[in-house]
């Protein structure tokens, strides 16, 4: 097997000896629910010494996949709900998902569309899908942002790309344009000239949200990629699941926030993980992750604190749920600081 391609069934898996032979029955039977790929890039971060390496924990299937629990659901934040036309999930007034493709490079345990993604899934949108999701929009005057994710956006060809964004340039109304991405980490090489140029094609303004959940993840490559980005002119933000035995920590948690603001990309969103099928092994109580984010509070820059957010299942959009530090009314209140000091204000 070449070290040049990704690693998509458990045989592979095994063979690479990511996966015990003792247990390769199991993870044949999650493979026969979820899709795997993990790129070479991801497969030269795991430490196989390391039975909690959290790279490995991140990509490499478990058996615990298998174990399914009463809250769970196929589709937890409820695109289907707010999806009008093929492609298009309108969930908030000013901005639309456009989900272009439902494939990825790599595939993670505990993506909240597994249900959706990989050859299996919802697939990529037809030209007369893509046709008819952009009309949607430009029938839409008040979608001021259009949000790539899918799947991966930058796992188009840059051709497609370029389309796609040369259709956005049309529609006058929509000035901001954002893609959400693991590319960058996971496949830097893909970041090269010919993807920036796509995503040129048009005068509007390009975000570019990375996803990233361990500092190991922000390695020189990935770095370099993020730079290629950022000195073309996008502006770059983060976007983290808060994932128990990969980043339920501060200072694991605070490493990878400092990564974010050395390569220019500001820490975004922090997102609880929802309650996707057989991803309950990656879930911590809501109290545990306000713990967390409040110990970030005062430890490392301003710079780097990312906003905790949970999106309510069935489709009521996003909450921040970071610990409230105010409490009182009458216009006194008592105010906790980041070693959890409580403060009167305005003092007595």
């Amino acid at each position: 097997m070449s070290a040049a391609r990704s690693l998509k069934t458990p045989d592979e898996l095994q063979a690479a000896g990511l996966v015990a032979p003792e247990g390769l029955d199991a993870i044949r039977s999650v493979a026969e629910h979820y899709t795997i790929a993990i790129t070479p890039t991801v497969v030269s971060l795991i430490d196989r010494s390391d039975a909690t390496d959290p790279i490995a924990l991140q990509f490499v299937p478990d058996a615990a996949e298998l174990v399914t629990t009463p809250e769970e659901r196929e589709d937890p934040i409820g695109d289907a709900a707010h999806s009008p036309v093929k492609g298009i999930v309108h969930r908030y007034p000013d901005r639309v998902l456009l989900k272009a493709v439902h494939i990825c490079p790599v595939y993670c345990r505990f993506c909240f569309r597994r249900e959706m993604v990989g050859p299996q899934g919802d697939g990529t949108l037809a030209p007369d899908e893509l046709a008819t999701a952009l009309a949607y929009i430009g029938d839409h005057p008040e979608i001021w942002e259009v949000i790539l994710t899918g799947g991966d956006p930058l796992v188009l060809s840059p051709r497609r790309l370029a389309e796609i964004m040369r259709g956005l340039a049309a529609i006058e109304h929509v000035k901001i344009v954002r893609f959400h991405t693991r590319v960058p980490v996971v496949e830097p090489d893909r970041i090269n000239e010919a993807l920036i140029a796509a995503l040129k094609e048009s005068s509007k303004t390009v975000y570019v949200a990375l996803h990233a959940n361990h500092p190991r993840e922000m390695t020189v490559e990935a770095r370099a990629a993020s730079a290629r980005l950022v000195d073309a002119g996008f502006a770059m933000v983060s976007q983290t699941v808060l994932l128990k035995g990969i980043n339920d920590d501060p200072a694991v948690l605070g490493d990878l926030m400092k990564a974010f603001v050395e390569t220019r990309i500001k820490p975004y969103y922090l997102h609880h993980p929802d309650l996707a099928p057989g991803t309950s092994h990656f879930r911590m109580d809501i109290e545990e992750g306000q713990k967390i984010v409040s110990a970030l509070r005062g430890n490392i820059s301003g710079l780097c604190q990312p906003t905790y957010v949970l999106d309510i299942p069935g489709g009521h959009g996003k909450a921040v749920i970071s610990a409230n530090a105010v409490r009182g009314d009458g216009g006194c209140y008592s105010v906790s600081d980041f070693r959890g000091g409580e403060h009167r204000y305005p003092p007595e």
